[in-house]
C-alpha cells in the first residue's frame, strides 16, 4: 500500500491545527487505498501550539510533530518536513488552511497518473488591492528576468513525488525556495488552479517587509540581471557624464565671461550618482549575503524534539 505524507509548518497557530488535522484527515480517509501520516512542523511557536500538538499526537499517532530550537523560517521549516516524510509522495498545506485540502485527493490522481511534480496555482485570492498590486509587479518581475522559466501565482504548495524530495535533498541549499529551485531542477509541475482563501482564525507572522525580502531573496537567486544592469548602467553615466562634461567645457572655453556654470548641475549630478551608488550596493550585498548563507551553511533547522516518530525515522 502506498503511503501519503502531509506536512504542515505552523507557527503560533494555535487556533489553527485542530481545525486543519480535521479537515486535512477527512480528505485522506477518502483514499481510502493509501496508508497516511500527518507531519507539524512547529518553528517554536509562544503560544498553545505545541499544547495542542501533543494532544493530537497522542490521540492519533498517524499524526506526528517536530519542535523546532528556534524559528528557522517557513521555507527551511517545510523543507526539514520533506526529509522526515516516509510517504511515497509528500505534500505540504500551510496550517491556515488558506488552501483547499480538499484539492490533495486531486493531486493524488494525477499523481497516480504519472505526474511528479503537483502544484496549486491561484486564479483569485481575497486580500487587499495593495498586496495583489505587488504581488502582481512580483511575478512580472521574475518572469522577466529570471532565466528559467518561474510559474506565477504558485507558491509551491502540492504533491512532490519521492524522487523529487530525493533531489531536493541532494541539493543541501541554505535558502531553499521551492518555487524557484524546482524550475532549476527542470520538473515541470501540473498546476490546478484555486482560489484562495481568507485566513479564518489567527494572525499572519508575515508583514509586508518580509514579503518584500522574500521576494528579494527570489530575485536573487532566479537571476544575475540585476549585476549585469550595474555594468551596462555604469557605462551610460560614464558615457553620460563625459559628454556633458565635454559641453560644460567647450560652452566655457567659448563663452568664458557669460557662460555661467553655476553649482545646481553638479550637485544634481553627484546626488543621483550617489543614489545610484548605493542602490546597485545594496544589490550586491544582496548577492554576497547569499554566498556567505551558503558558505556558512550547516543544516536547516535543529530540532528539539519529535514525537510519535520509530527510530527508523530519525
Amino acid at each position: 500500500m502506498k503511503k501519503i505524507s502531509v506536512v504542515i509548518p505552523c507557527f503560533n497557530e494555535q487556533d489553527n491545527v485542530e481545525p486543519a488535522y480535521t479537515s486535512i484527515k477527512d480528505v485522506l480517509e477518502k483514499l481510502s487505498d493509501y496508508s497516511w501520516e500527518m507531519i507539524f512542523m512547529d518553528n517554536d511557536s509562544t503560544d498553545m501550539t505545541q499544547d495542542r500538538l501533543r494532544a493530537l499526537c497522542q490521540n492519533d499517532k498517524r499524526v506526528k510533530a517536530i519542535f523546532n530550537m528556534r524559528n528557522f523560517g517557513p521555507d527551511c521549516n517545510i523543507i526539514n518536513g520533506y526529509f522526515a516524510a516516509t510517504g511515497d509522495c509528500v505534500v505540504w498545506i500551510c496550517c491556515d488552511l488558506q488552501e483547499p485540502p480538499e484539492m490533495i485527493v486531486d493531486m493524488v490522481h494525477k499523481w497516480e497518473q504519472g505526474e511528479k511534480l503537483v502544484w496549486g496555482q491561484k486564479t483569485g485570492t481575497q486580500e487587499g488591492i495593495v498586496m495583489t498590486v505587488c504581488r502582481k509587479i512580483y511575478y512580472g518581475v521574475i518572469s522577466k528576468f529570471a532565466e528559467i522559466k518561474q510559474y506565477q501565482h504558485c507558491i509551491a504548495w502540492g504533491l512532490y513525488d519521492r524522487e523529487v524530495v530525493e533531489e531536493l535533498r541532494k541539493l543541501n541549499d541554505p535558502s531553499p525556495v521551492l518555487r524557484n529551485i524546482i524550475p532549476n531542477l527542470g520538473y515541470k509541475p501540473c498546476l490546478l488552479p484555486y482560489q484562495q482563501r481568507n485566513r479564518k482564525r489567527g494572525k499572519s507572522s508575515f508583514n509586508f517587509f518580509r514579503y518584500f525580502d522574500y521576494a528579494l531573496n527570489s530575485v536573487v537567486h532566479t537571476t544575475k540581471i540585476p549585476m549585469k544592469f550595474m555594468i551596462y548602467f555604469g557605462a551610460v553615466c560614464g558615457v553620460l557624464s563625459f559628454l556633458a562634461g565635454s559641453y560644460y567645457l567647450v560652452r566655457k572655453l567659448l563663452f568664458w565671461d557669460t557662460f555661467a556654470l553655476g553649482l545646481a548641475p553638479i550637485i544634481v549630478s553627484v546626488t543621483f550618482i550617489s543614489g545610484i551608488q548605493i542602490f546597485f550596493l545594496g544589490i550586491m550585498g544582496e548577492y554576497i549575503l547569499a554566498i556567505l548563507d551558503r558558505v556558512s551553511f550547516t543544516k536547516h533547522v535543529v530540532e528539539k524534539e519529535r514525537i510519535n516518530f520509530n527510530q527508523e525515522d530519525k
